[in-house]
């Protein structure tokens, strides 16, 4: 099991998304190259519900059938020699941290029980038998930057094992939004990435290869496994889904990891939004609402993680972003949309697209599995 990208050269050609909404795989002909196959296999409501215990894979069978039917459609075969996966699980699965360390062995034997120590009071779950690994994300006069993921071994065991039900072999593990980061196109600057999702968004930003910001919260609380006031064919109505950390229970967390020593600011100390307040009120399908686009209150919510990241990125970059990158199956107009309503889009400038570029994919390609769907797998694939 590897938590974290390898080099693409030893990365298996398959990668396959496990997520609430169901399941979406890809394969490559050559490890690098462009993404020749896509599927996509949808789930009942309530199959996976996400989250740090076990009981992530409600329905397994209809998940493990998903999975062989996903990666059988573009081609792979089970139980052959080219059945290894990269198999990207929710970001609610797992707990991204980043973590600044004064100095750090460079032996992976040496720096892994420092690392783990340090994540003991920050995992609602028991770092000595978590499944921990990390990467040095940059180094410094007296400061190392470390990238770390951590997720409980019984649940990274339900995901693997369906894998392996299915007929293939989990040879490396990536959460949704660091697979999706994995395929960011840096020619244009830091990005400021978004994945968002019926139950959560998670907020990215990426310079140089660096991950600067890694940022999941829940948008609504959870009612039998279902967000309130989120109709599961919200996003599939756009043809374009996870309980995530929750904000409050993780605030002293935040405020250790978010504050960089070359500004010692937090900005999320004092952040002030400009998002307006409206009131709470269930999304309906009607004539005045479109289809496809959440209710008022979750795009409040939407937008304020937005903002939140927003001002992260100006005071640790001295400089405002001015595009979001969006993955995941709400869609880049559905998030610039959100943004405009709320002011965010047309007062700081920001312009959203898909982290991946139309032309990277063939139409038919992108007919068959709309490019938010995509991201995760296509990054699993570059990385």
């Amino acid at each position: 099991m590897n938590l974290l990208p390898r080099a693409s050269g030893n990365r298996p050609r398959l990668a396959c998304e496990i997520s609430p909404q169901g399941v979406v795989a890809a394969r490559v002909e050559l490890a690098g190259a462009s993404i020749t196959a896509v599927s996509r296999v949808g789930l009942a409501t309530g199959a996976v519900l996400p989250s740090l215990k076990p009981g992530n894979l409600v329905d397994r069978v209809a998940v493990v059938a998903a999975v062989r039917k996903a990666l059988e459609d573009v081609g792979a075969r089970g139980n052959s020699r080219s059945s290894d996966l990269t198999l990207v699980i929710p970001d609610a699965a797992v707990r991204v941290l980043l973590l600044d360390f004064d100095a750090l062995p460079n032996r992976l034997s040496e720096a892994l029980p420092i690392v783990r120590f340090r994540l003991k009071k920050m995992l609602p779950f028991d770092a000595d038998d978590a499944m921990v690994t990390y990467q040095v994300m940059s180094t410094g006069r007296g400061l190392v930057r470390v990238l770390a993921v951590a997720i409980p071994p019984d649940v990274l065991s339900e995901y693997e094992s369906v894998a392996r039900e299915a007929g293939f072999e989990p040879g490396a593990v990536l959460p949704s939004t660091l697979a999706c980061v994995a395929g960011v196109e840096e020619t244009e600057g830091p990005a400021l990435l978004i994945n968002a999702n019926p139950v959560g968004i998670t907020t990215a930003i990426v310079r140089s290869g660096i991950l600067l910001l890694h940022r999941s919260v829940d948008l609504q609380p959870h009612v039998g496994g279902v967000p309130a006031n989120f109709p599961p064919a919200l996003f599939e109505s756009n043809g374009h889904a996870l309980p995530l950390i929750d904000r409050h229970d993780s605030a002293g967390e935040w405020a250790a990891q978010e504050a960089l020593p070359e500004h010692g600011h937090n900005p999320y100390a004092d952040v002030t939004t400009v998002i307006s307040e409206r009131d709470s009120r269930t999304w309906e399908v009607s004539s005045s609402q479109p289809i496809g686009e959440p209710s008022e209150d979750i795009s409040t919510e939407i937008a304020q993680a937005v903002s939140v990241a927003a001002a992260y990125y100006e005071d640790t970059l001295a400089a405002s972003p001015t595009r979001i990158l969006c993955a995941g199956p709400l869609g880049a107009d559905a998030l610039q949309n959100i943004l405009t309503r709320n002011g965010l889009a047309q007062a700081d400038g920001l312009r959203v697209r898909e982290v991946l570029d139309s032309a990277a994919l063939s139409a038919a390609v992108t007919a068959s599995v709309p490019r938010g769907w995509l991201a995760a797998v296509a990054g699993a694939l570059t990385a």
